[in-house]
């Protein structure tokens, strides 16, 4: 890195003494903070950093069996990102949408109303973050860490399951958080922000002689939210957007060993009345917590093998308010759902690299002790559900990275899981990858990955809801033709050719005999897309990163189009320096096409802008920056999900997303 860094003062020196007027200018303000490597850095060297989440060892992107995608440090602060699910949405082929609780994942094409994100793997450096109830994949305010302490963000498309079982279905998104002597000290940082919003955070991180590194991080956040106007009811929601977390995050390692553990508490009101919930009543609302402790091992071992290992604790709480007024006349009654989940396990994986081989065997379990799912009204009580469960489940994988010729190189994966409440499944993965020369990378991927049905599919049944525990796991077969080359050494291209076949796709319906809704295996699907982008970056810190994706998802049967499924996402992230020393800005513009609702209807498509600046040198140890969300106030809305729908008839077709806002942010290095 510091001879890249030698390098990067090189250019630099020679751009300011070719480059004349403006352009010197320009050159010179841009080389004078070499501070963040990642951005300095060019493409070429860009490339060189290493993903592991694809095959849980690291590689080069252009060797990984996948569709990669890298977001660092660097692009979070130039582009004013403020939760993993703003991250997310500036990567091509992927769209959010937001029901005024939760921020939910479209990948490809397919982004159902109602599910919980149990589609996409959710790793903190390699840890499952997805639950063992609802399998959600948090990525709003409930995600666990503050953006500010994590290093990158790898985003590896296509289905996984052949390395991590279920959830890996559309995809793995794995947090990299930062080391010890990333911080150096300690770190306080406080924003303002439109809404009645502010977040605080500090963090101490320093390394020992002995090596040992720590970081300790805390975050606290609280927002008034936005007052919307609901049609449907003919009101507006007031003061019923609040959103509150505090969250920790604590790193320690020493040699191979890193502990690591986190906690997080978020309680959110709801303004949308969902579940046929009374208007505008302060009681509706959920409050999340979740926590982990991860202890991991990493080093080598005889016969040249590598080792890596970790055994973990998870817990997890839910706790819904609902108001009702059951009859016309009646008091209101607040209805709660109550869910406690706590599990523990432990994973091994044996790696060695041969000549004209990396071969990876590996092992992991998880014993879910705890799966508790209650419903009740608080008064006068009245008991509904007291459901208690426990589940294991356990996996074994084989893989091999074999270079074939040169230039060629195969990927072949396979994995066995078992799952006590649904059974065995054996998915496997093979990549085909083909550099015909140092610039040029070609990838032919094949895969299968699978969902397991969760508990609350299996076993919730409230009223108009029933359960049924003989769902099974939904499967996916994916075909894939990746294309990259670099232009020049700043200047990559790349291009996805990609087709999913869904079969026994968990839905929920009404049951004809009986009027309920429940969940089953009754749909298939198809998605079908083409994907390309293009990276630039030039000398003097300017960096553009530009995407375009057409999709095509739709019922399998049918051959309508899926709901929430945008035809077309067009995606622009440039950042560069700005005219005084020490300023750099990044503009950010994204277009989602129009989707179909719930309800027959559609919402609109739309441009929405983003806008950063920010300073390094103001005061010495002092980043400012600023940042307007939603530039233009654009006036958007996300469809609607099933609870959306009242039993009157009233339906809550498309949730609005918040207008035009702003934040101001200090962060101060001690």
């Amino acid at each position: 890195m510091r001879a890249a860094i030698s390098m990067i003062g090189a250019r630099c020196r020679l751009a300011a003494q070719l480059s004349g007027g403006l352009m010197a200018i320009f050159s010179s303000l841009a080389c004078a903070d070499q501070s963040d490597a990642l951005t300095e850095l060019s493409m070429e060297e860009l490339l060189g950093v290493q993903v592991y989440a694809a095959s849980r060892f690291q590689q080069k992107t252009t060797e990984a069996p996948a569709a990669v995608t890298i977001i660092t440090a660097a692009d979070i602060r130039d582009f004013g990102y403020r939760t993993l699910a703003d991250v997310l949405r500036s990567v091509r082929g992927i769209h959010l949408s937001y029901d005024r609780n939760y921020t939910y994942l479209g990948v490809r094409g397919f982004g159902r109303t109602g599910d919980y994100n149990g589609r996409v793997l959710l790793l903190v450096d390699g840890h499952r973050l997805n639950d063992p109830i609802y399998d959600t994949a948090a990525i709003g305010t409930e995600f666990p860490l503050d953006l500010d302490i994590v290093e990158r963000v790898e985003v590896v498309r296509g289905p996984g399951s052949s390395v991590y079982g279920s959830n890996a279905f559309f995809g793995i998104v794995n947090v990299i958080t930062r080391r010890g002597r990333d911080v150096a000290g300690v770190e306080l940082a406080a924003s303002v922000a439109s809404f009645g919003t502010d977040q605080e955070r500090l963090t101490w991180g320093g390394q020992g002689e002995n090596g040992a590194e720590w970081l300790l991080s805390a975050t606290r956040y609280r927002s008034a939210g936005q007052d919307h106007f609901y049609p449907e009811f003919g009101a507006t929601a007031n003061d019923l957007d609040r959103d509150h977390y505090d969250s920790l995050f604590g790193k320690l390692g020493l040699g191979p060993w890193t502990l690591t553990a986190a906690w997080t508490d978020r309680s959110k009101k709801i303004p949308t009345a969902a579940w046929d919930t009374v208007f505008n009543d302060p009681n509706h609302e959920t409050n999340d917590a979740s926590a982990y402790v991860d202890l991991a091992y990493s080093g080598p071992v005889r016969g040249g093998w590598e080792l890596a290992g970790r055994v973990f604790y998870g817990h997890y709480s839910f706790d819904g308010d609902y108001p009702y007024i059951y009859s016309p006349g009646d008091p209101v009654t607040v209805n709660k759902d109550r869910v406690r989940a706590s599990w523990w396990g432990g994973e091994v994986k044996l790696m060695r690299r041969y000549q004209q081989h990396t071969l990876v065997l590996g092992a992991e379990y998880q014993d879910n002790a705890q799966q508790d799912q209650a419903n009740f009204d608080a008064a006068p009580y009245a008991l509904y559900l007291d459901d208690r469960r426990t589940s294991t489940r356990g996996g074994v994988y084989l893989q091999d990275e074999m270079a074939l010729a040169s230039g060629w190189l195969l990927n072949a994966g396979l994995r066995y899981d078992d799952y006590s409440a649904v059974g065995s499944t054996l998915n496997p993965r093979l990549g085909l990858i083909w550099n015909p020369q140092p610039a040029t990378t070609f990838k032919l991927l094949y895969g299968t990955a699978f969902r397991a049905p969760n508990a609350y599919e299996l076993y919730y049944a409230v009223d108009p809801q029933k359960a049924n525990p003989d769902v099974k796991p939904e499967k996916i077969r994916s075909y894939e033709l990746v294309a990259e080359h670099s232009i020049a050494p700043d200047f990559r291209v790349g291009l996805s050719i990609y087709h999913n076949h869904i079969d026994d796709l968990v839905e929920q319906v009404v049951d004809p005999d009986d009027g309920l809704l429940v969940f089953r295996n009754s749909g298939a699907a198809e998605a079908t897309g083409v994907e390309v982008e293009a990276e630039r970056m030039w000398n003097g810190g300017r960096r553009l990163r530009a995407s375009y994706a057409w999709q095509h998802a739709v019922d399998a049967v049918s051959d309508e189009r899926l709901v929430n499924s945008p035809r077309h996402l067009l995606k622009f992230n440039y950042s560069a320096p700005l005219f005084a020393s020490g300023w750099r800005g990044g503009t950010e513009l994204l277009y989602t096409d129009d989707r179909a609702t719930l309800a027959g209807g559609t919402a609109a498509g739309y441009w929405l802008a983003n806008m950063t600046v920010v300073h390094e040198r103001l005061v010495k140890n002092l980043i400012v920056s600023m940042s307007a969300y939603n530039l233009f106030n654009a006036d958007y809305a996300f469809p609607g999900g099933p609870e959306h729908i009242h039993e009157s008839g009233a339906a809550l077709d498309q949730i609005p997303a918040d207008g035009r806002s702003y934040r101001f942010k200090l962060q101060y290095r001690f």
